[in-house]
């Protein structure tokens, strides 16, 4: 008789605390999937967020872009908190998933550590917003399942884009296979 309360405890307390895992992973997620109006008005209109996402956020990676004579400019990928789990867990970005690539200019110079590349002024923000339910299917911020929004460091309040598929999607042709994310460039979301 004690052997099977023993195993009984035992298996409520598996159950238990399995509950508790699935509760935590819903929390970790639950900032995403709740919505993403911290950054996206009843219209549909995308703003730059106003947290310290440099500080708070995770970042998934960064490129340089190259030109003759070194990089020319740096761009550094984040994503608030939350994202890369849950893409590391399913494959996919989920619905509310913001994802801010911060463009700086670069300078190159040979140190002793040899020819380096390293971030210089900014110059903007790209942000884009996973939206798996097609939300504002008449504005043209918003398509192929991503709400696409430029902001200049001259001006973060101003939302540069009018057209995602004139401005933004061209660049991005050659990841349509990742969900229009260059994924190979984030080691974040690799695990």
């Amino acid at each position: 008789m004690k052997h099977i309360k023993s195993t009984a405890l035992f298996a409520v307390s598996v159950v238990g605390l399995a509950v508790i895992g699935v509760s935590a992973s819903a929390m970790n997620h639950g900032d995403i999937r709740s919505g993403f109006d911290f950054v996206v008005d009843e219209a549909g209109v995308i703003k730059l967020p106003e947290e310290d996402f440099r500080a708070k956020w995770t970042m998934l990676g960064a490129w340089t872009v190259n030109g003759e004579d070194g990089a020319e400019g740096t761009h550094t990928v984040y994503a608030q908190p939350g994202v890369a789990e849950a893409y590391r867990e399913t494959g996919a970005f989920p619905d509310g998933a913001v994802l801010v690539k911060e463009l700086r200019s670069a300078t190159t110079e040979d140190l002793t550590t040899g020819n380096v590349s390293y971030a210089a002024d900014l110059q903007g923000w790209f942000v884009m917003v996973k939206d798996t339910e097609g939300r504002f299917p008449d504005n043209g911020l918003w398509g192929d399942g991503w709400g696409w929004a430029y902001f200049g460091a001259d001006d973060p309040k101003a939302l540069v884009t009018k057209d995602y598929a004139l401005e933004c999607k061209g660049c991005h042709i050659p990841a349509r296979d990742t969900d229009w994310i260059y994924t190979r460039a984030y080691p974040a979301l690799k695990g």
